[in-house]
């Protein structure tokens, strides 16, 4: 199955600009498509210096709906937004002052990769960071999901008015040009050996699968440890049709094929219920249809979902997660990370059945929940619920469920207006269209 690979190089224009990601594009893309993908063939995709975020999340959604293995080379610097003080990739036109709406929010990485299978997705990274990010990083994890193998460096400030280089992603690019693909894990210890030698010290090192990735110094002459980054709060949402925990746009693509569901953190699942009543229950790994126990405990559902919706029987996928949802809600109570997680799956399912009503009305609960349990209308996770629930909402085909829907969508949206502009507008214009519809 071929690869895909994306290769996404961001710093601003300008006093502002802290390295010159650009400048190592060439170098990758003088490397093979399938050195850099380490599948037999790859499709190569190339963002230089984009101006805006909803083009970049294009990209990304497009990249993260392929169904072979995905790679990620991405260069750029971070900076955090001044209102939720979260992690965002600059872009060309990105200032200290306009973070939250000209820059990529991190968190769209995890939200767009979640639904991947696990194993199949790798993020390669040479990041670099202004003094308010560093400090941030040394007590937060820069999450990109609990599937994704995140492997490279986040530098410390270069100094006043000093431009660096991506020299570790150029590390990388020359290893691959070398000849061969060694294994992520050794093309990450390889290219972090050759800045060590040349000098750099101190950077942050990301080694690992999943929200709780590893961080430490590059060894060498005067580099200091840095504590490991804990597990970032998770404050995640929904389907492929929004970015994820920082935002969503309200209209957007929705991935091509099914993926798996991935959990937040296997850590926060409920125990596996013994649930007995109607309606079926799949073995993990086995194909669903017939009557089976769930998974033994500490075995993931997920798994059993995914082969479900793979296989086409979307009632029996959606029934285990229901078991799920009702497993978490009884334990941690219905509002709780562990319920609403499984009702987000939910959503995603009803998405790959088709079902866009049902998708829409699941995303609007979510959002309603966590509105409740008392989150801001600006949180990450209520942003991208409303946005999926936008995006869900038009693509219903029956003009009488969306005129349905619309007026508590509406509503929905004069509460969280979410970064895109004209969002609630493009509702009450789409909700004049159908009034003219049978």
């Amino acid at each position: 199955m071929p690869g895909t690979v994306l290769l996404l190089a961001a710093s601003p224009v300008g006093k502002g600009c802290l390295v010159d990601a650009a400048s190592v594009l060439p170098v990758l893309a003088a490397v093979p498509p399938a050195v850099l993908s380490g599948a037999d063939t790859a499709n190569v995709v190339e963002l230089a210096d984009p101006l805006e975020p909803q083009a970049v999340l294009t990209r990304l959604r497009a990249a993260a709906a392929a169904p072979g293995p995905l790679t990620l080379f991405v260069t750029g610097q971070l900076q955090l937004d001044r209102r939720q003080r979260l992690p965002h990739l600059a872009l060309a036109r990105t200032t200290p002052a306009t973070v939250r709406y000209t820059a990529f929010p991190w968190n769209w990485f995890r939200e767009e990769l979640r639904l991947r299978h696990a194993g199949s997705t790798t993020l390669l990274v040479d990041l670099h960071a202004d003094a308010e990010t560093w400090g941030w990083l040394r007590g937060h994890a820069l999450d990109c999901g609990p599937g994704v193998a995140v492997h490279g460096r986040v530098a410390p400030p270069a100094g006043r008015r000093k431009v660096a280089a991506p020299t570790y992603m150029k590390a990388v690019a020359t290893v691959l040009r070398s000849g061969g693909r060694p294994p992520v894990e050794q093309l990450h210890q390889m290219a972090l050996a050759r800045i060590a030698g040349e000098g750099e010290v101190g950077d942050l090192v990301l080694s690992g699968v999943g929200a709780g990735t590893g961080a430490y110094a590059v060894p060498g002459l005067g580099g200091r440890p840095v504590m490991g980054v804990a597990p970032a709060v998770v404050a995640p949402p929904p389907s492929a049709v929004a970015p994820a925990p920082a935002v969503a746009p309200a209209v957007g693509l929705a991935p091509a094929a099914p993926s798996l569901p991935a959990p937040r953190d296997s850590r926060s699942q409920p125990p596996v219920p013994a649930l007995h009543g109607p309606g079926p229950r799949v073995p993990e790994g086995a194909p669903p249809g017939g009557p089976a126990e769930p998974p033994p405990p500490g075995k993931d559902p997920h798994a059993a979902i995914s082969t479900a919706v793979r296989t086409g029987h979307h009632a029996d996928a959606d029934a285990l997660a229901a078991r799920w949802e009702q497993a978490a809600a009884a334990a941690h109570g219905p509002g709780s990370e562990q319920a609403l997680h499984w009702t987000e799956v939910r959503a995603d399912l009803a998405m790959f059945a088709g079902d866009a009503e049902r998708s829409c009305r699941t995303w609007m609960a979510v959002a309603d929940a966590r509105l409740a349990a008392g989150q801001p209308a600006d949180a990450p996770a209520v942003e991208a619920a409303v946005d999926r629930a936008h995006h869900q909402w038009g693509r219903i085909t029956d003009p009488s469920r969306a005129r349905e829907l619309g007026p508590a969508l509406a509503g929905l949206r004069g509460r969280v207006p979410g970064r895109r502009e004209g969002a609630l507008d493009h509702v009450h214009r789409q909700l004049r269209q159908l009034q003219t519809q049978g």
